[in-house]
């Protein structure tokens, strides 16, 4: 089953289960969706929304609570803390199983393997192999970090 039909399917079962948390959260992850719908159209790409374009509105949405519960910490705000770190858990539910740290590294050492000798100076290069390889199953903070710790 694809994605938006899971989503839409969820939005149904949480309004007759009266979750309003989670009815709220997946109509603006929908509204989210339908946005990125509109923008591809307005680039004149053909074709339908892909399962790809979903999971980047997905990572964009949960990337987008991360940055508020962080902001909402440093203003004293626990209500607000608590209400997007619910909304977090309801998106991440949609995303592919992040990668574990020994997994990302065991990346970033085959790719630098592949490419023979690197220093610093070919950060970008490998980030970007890297962050094609893992596709998602790792946020680009963490790979980041990696990659300059093996870099040095």
């Amino acid at each position: 089953m694809n994605l938006r039909k899971t989503i839409a399917e969820d939005t149904t079962r949480s309004l007759r289960a009266k979750d309003e948390r989670r009815l709220v959260t997946l109509r603006m992850l929908s509204s989210a969706i339908h946005n990125r719908e509109i923008d591809k159209r307005g680039k004149g790409e053909v074709g339908e929304i892909t399962e790809e374009d979903i999971l980047g509105v997905l990572r964009s949405e949960a990337k987008k609570r991360r940055d508020a519960i962080a902001e909402f910490e440093k203003g004293g705000r626990p209500d607000l803390v608590e209400k997007e770190k619910q909304e977090l858990v309801i998106l991440e539910a949609y995303l592919p199983a992040q990668l574990d740290d020994a997994a990302i590294a065991a990346t970033i050492r085959s790719v630098v393997a592949e490419f023979g000798s690197v220093g610093a100076k070919d950060f970008g290069r490998v980030m970007g192999e890297v962050m094609k390889r893992l596709e998602g199953r790792a946020s680009g903070d963490r790979v980041s970090r990696a990659v300059a710790a093996v870099l040095g």
